[in-house]
């Protein structure tokens, strides 16, 4: 294992289909499940905005298939120090792989030819290859044309984002796992000043643990407002 390629990765416990709320993106998932779990499997293109949960899906789908004895590897081309060209050529030789942000290598006329190549190579090999990006891949940049069409022939998923009810159910359960109890006056607040996207409040939630276990408080919107610095 070299400091680029995660081979042998230990997916995050927390990073599981299981622990995802699917909202309206359930068919995704089940077309993930399949990938990962049946070998010729289907290929899949994910799109979704950041913070919409590609990152723990394509993780999720390396879990289930280490789970079901298939191997699998995790590629975050947005994180990998230059040359990207030299870290996918070295990618490969697992059941399923995974390959998140293609977005970091769109006019990377070398590493567009690397993918290509390894695209090729899964299929004679039989390998099971799962793409995410923000975009879909023709709104992404590509400049290889034929990179572009072997990743349009993926089946396409879009993931949709939660609805708020969704949301303000997922931050209240992921509070309570961590021992917090946030009501409805508080989850009003962080709704009505925040950024919404599950990311954010999950990072918020970190924060606000971190916070609430210092201070031995209980999370009330004063409390809340002293913490996140409320001018109201």
């Amino acid at each position: 294992m070299t400091g680029q390629l995660p081979l042998a990765l230990r997916w995050p416990a927390h990073q599981r289909f299981e622990s995802f709320v699917a909202g309206p993106n359930g068919v995704a998932i089940e077309l993930l499940r399949t990938a990962a779990h049946e070998s010729g499997g289907p290929w899949l293109h994910l799109a979704g905005a950041q913070g919409s949960g590609r990152t723990h899906l394509l993780i999720a789908a390396c879990a289930a298939a280490n789970a079901c004895g298939r191997s699998a590897q995790y590629l975050p081309l947005a994180t990998l120090r230059a040359p990207r060209a030299e870290a996918i050529r070295g990618f490969g030789g697992s059941d399923l792989l995974a390959i998140d942000d293609l977005d970091a290598i769109a006019g990377d006329r070398a590493a567009e030819h690397a993918l290509f190549d390894l695209y090729n190579r899964c299929k004679a090999e039989q390998a099971t290859l799962l793409f995410a990006a923000s975009a879909a891949p023709a709104q992404l940049g590509i400049g290889l044309p034929d990179l572009l069409s072997r990743l349009s022939a993926c089946t396409q998923l879009v993931l949709k984002p939660l609805g708020e009810v969704e949301r303000r159910s997922l931050l209240r359960e992921r509070a309570l796992a961590r021992g917090i109890e946030l009501d409805e006056p508080a989850l009003d607040w962080l709704f009505t000043r925040r950024k919404r996207d599950i990311a954010t409040l999950l990072e918020l939630l970190d924060r606000i643990d971190a916070a609430s276990l210092a201070a031995k408080r209980r999370v009330t919107v004063p409390f809340l407002r002293g913490l996140l610095r409320d001018p109201d």
